[in-house]
């Protein structure tokens, strides 16, 4: 069944739209949005899909095809931030958020579906976040941009659901355009479409989902976010963003801190990696990407330590099999891991991996292509 004919059912009547917003994979940048430096994200097809309907009682009634329960009732007078822990507090936070910049959005009817795998580190929140802020930005009739429907769904993460995110997941799944990775600039929001077009390239990207999540994870992400703000303390920068890659030996040098020296070490290394991938694709290289991607995952694995054995299995087992170049992505402890490869490889390296992780046990894991697509749409 589909969201429009889920949604007549559940509420008695047509919604007066249907939505859709992507998850995500990033390319190359990572845990360098909260340090105001540069991400570079795509846009995957799997989306969050959303049937929409105005209410104006100031009830908000929220329902999700995937998970099992009633609807979740709510009143948008009574949001409060830090009181829901179910899936439903992200898309009540986009209407928190919206009221909370003053925007009279009275209440809603919401079906939603997603294709976004969860606990894969590919933004299945995001995706819920973007595509409900569309939905009520079109209906209300708010006029807001892409960029600023991707800061209200962030600050319904951050400030009401309680996770510390940086912008890059929310950006990614507003902005991004089809066959183009979105180069971001955390501090001032400008974005650059990079045409990405694997295909014509004979390339494939693939994810890797270890279908795995380490309880580790749990606080790791708050905790390197307090690691870099005190590095950029003591370094004398607002952020870690201004400190150059010329002067980051230099920089080390003062930081007494070794856990700190290592996360600083990672976000500006990343930072120019972000740089370096931009020179190679604007070069029209794309191959020469691949040693870039498993440099960055060095960096992830022993300065930021937020890799785990399955993940290292993936980038290590990938790229003996002929791959061009891998790493993990997203926040880690599990999660995915993204692999280059030329299309005619596809299938080996596929092999090689699900091979590697049924000899040491692991859980099968899921392996599609990364497909550069939209980003968040109406659909009717």
């Amino acid at each position: 069944m589909g969201v429009r004919e889920g949604f007549e059912e559940l509420y008695g009547a047509a919604p007066e739209g249907v939505w859709a917003a992507p998850g995500r994979v990033n390319l190359i940048g990572e845990y360098t949005d909260f340090n105001e430096g540069f991400v570079m994200p795509l846009a995957l097809p799997h989306t969050a899909v959303a049937a929409v309907s105005r209410r104006d009682d100031g009830v908000l009634r929220l329902h999700s095809a995937d998970i099992e329960g009633p609807v979740v009732e709510l009143h948008v007078d009574g949001l409060e931030p830090l009181t829901n822990t179910s899936w439903a507090a992200y898309p009540a936070g986009v209407v928190w958020a919206l009221r909370a910049a003053g925007h009279a959005v009275a209440g809603a009817d919401v079906h939603l579906a997603s294709t976004v795998p969860t606990g894969a580190g590919l933004s299945s929140s995001a995706a819920l976040e973007v595509v409900t802020a569309l939905a009520l930005n079109d209906l209300y009739e708010l006029g807001l941009t892409r960029p600023e429907l991707a800061r209200i769904a962030q600050r319904a993460e951050n400030d009401f659901v309680g996770v510390p995110c940086g912008i890059m997941d929310q950006t990614a799944s507003a902005c991004c355009t089809d066959g183009h990775a979105l180069h971001l600039d955390c501090r001032d929001l400008t974005i650059r479409q990079v045409p990405f077009d694997l295909a014509a390239q004979g390339l494939s990207l693939l994810v890797v989902d270890t279908r795995v999540k380490h309880a580790l994870g749990d606080g790791a992400y708050a905790e390197r976010r307090e690691g870099c703000e005190e590095g950029a303390r003591v370094l004398g920068v607002s952020h870690l963003r201004d400190v150059a890659y010329e002067g980051l030996d230099a920089a080390l040098a003062r930081l007494s801190d070794e856990r700190v020296r290592r996360y600083v070490r990672h976000v500006v290394s990343d930072d120019h990696r972000v740089e370096r991938v931009i020179g190679l694709l604007d070069a029209g290289d794309v191959r020469g990407i691949g040693p870039v991607l498993t440099e960055g995952h060095a960096s992830l694995r022993d300065d930021l330590r937020i890799s785990c054995d399955e993940l290292d299995l993936v980038v290590a087992t990938a790229n003996s099999a002929g791959a061009l170049g891998s790493r993990m992505t997203g926040g880690g402890f599990g999660g995915s891991a993204i692999v280059l490869v030329e299309a005619a490889d596809v299938d080996t390296v596929t092999k090689a991996v699900s091979e590697a992780f049924a000899a040491a046990g692991y859980t099968a894991p899921r392996v599609f292509p990364a497909v550069p697509s939209a980003g968040a749409r109406r659909l009717s």
